[in-house]
């Protein structure tokens, strides 16, 4: 891929975007332990509470102005790195501009926690929300469940556990989702250096996590996503992919199979957009575009 493939009102922010080698498993390994140590950023108009429960830490973002919603966040970063705090403006913007309670769940890394310990953490963090619904003021019948990359797959797998569970989903909101392992087994894709995240990091996310079961015939639920067979009953869906990222096709097949199963699904393509480029980009105005659009979206189903 050249930077003739990006949209041009990406290719400055798009030069100045760090390649990382994530196959290097000290350069994983450092990357981990800033973002571990990262301390975060408040933004004036949302307070921000720390909750540890389970020995789960979960990032509270709570607007002057709530509306009696909620969204459950996952944070991104391949399942490998990345952590809660980064995402401190991401959530305290969603929060301000919706009027949700925003949770942000810090979970296990992968691959010194492998499957299910990450789905499982952001389980506990579902819990502890559904469990304190009254104490935050926001009615169960409003309350999202949304991730980035890693995150966004956490957060489409957690809807399957939660929905299975009988609990009332009200949407779900899922940026660039990492979904399919079996994306990762395609080496053939290994031919395409896809900017910020190419299939060979994909293959290091996907293995540190589901370990020698990657790219199998069968995994356990909540594993991947694009893995359940039945997607009836789930909630209303917004989701965005690029047309040139390495998730484009196994995020397009998760809308078509949502829609042909009955969801209704709000569907975003970026033209020439790298993977993930709200987060590493968000002055960019495309950026902004996206994510005044997504949260506009969302507000509109925690309406009612």
């Amino acid at each position: 891929m050249d930077i003739s493939d990006i949209n041009p009102r990406l290719r400055a922010a798009t030069k100045k975007a760090p390649r990382i080698n994530f196959e290097n498993a000290l350069t994983r390994w450092i990357i981990a332990k800033a973002a571990g140590l990262a301390p975060g950023k408040r933004m004036e108009g949302v307070e921000r509470r720390i909750v540890v429960h389970e020995g789960v830490r979960l990032r509270v973002y709570i607007p002057a102005h709530a509306s009696g919603a909620a969204l459950l966040w996952v944070h991104g970063g391949g399942l490998v790195v990345g952590s809660a705090a980064l995402d401190d403006i991401m959530c305290s913007e969603t929060a301000a501009q919706t009027g949700a309670v925003v949770v942000s769940v810090g979970y296990r890394l992968a691959p010194a926690h492998r499957f299910p310990a990450a789905i499982d953490d952001c389980y506990t963090g579902w819990r502890w929300l559904q469990q304190n619904l009254s104490a935050l003021g926001i009615d169960p019948n409003r309350v999202a469940i949304g991730g980035q990359s890693a995150g966004g797959g956490l957060a489409a797998n957690l809807v399957h556990r939660a929905h299975d569970a009988g609990d009332p989903i009200a949407a779900q909101w899922l940026f660039c989702p990492m979904l399919d392992d079996r994306t990762a087994a395609d080496r053939s894709l290994d031919a395409v250096d896809h900017f910020v995240w190419n299939n060979r990091s994909n293959l290091v996310g996907w293995s540190s996590y589901l370990g020698s079961a990657m790219g199998g015939d069968e995994l356990p639920p909540y594993a991947a996503a694009s893995r359940r067979g039945d997607l009836s009953g789930l909630p209303t869906t917004w989701i965005y992919t690029s047309d040139i990222e390495l998730f484009r096709d196994e995020d397009l097949e998760y809308a078509r199979r949502l829609t042909d199963a009955g969801v209704d699904v709000t569907l975003e393509i970026v033209n020439g957009a790298p993977h993930g480029f709200e987060a590493w980009a968000p002055k960019e105005a495309m950026a902004r575009d996206l994510l005044d659009g997504a949260r506009t979206w969302l507000a509109t189903q925690l309406s009612h």
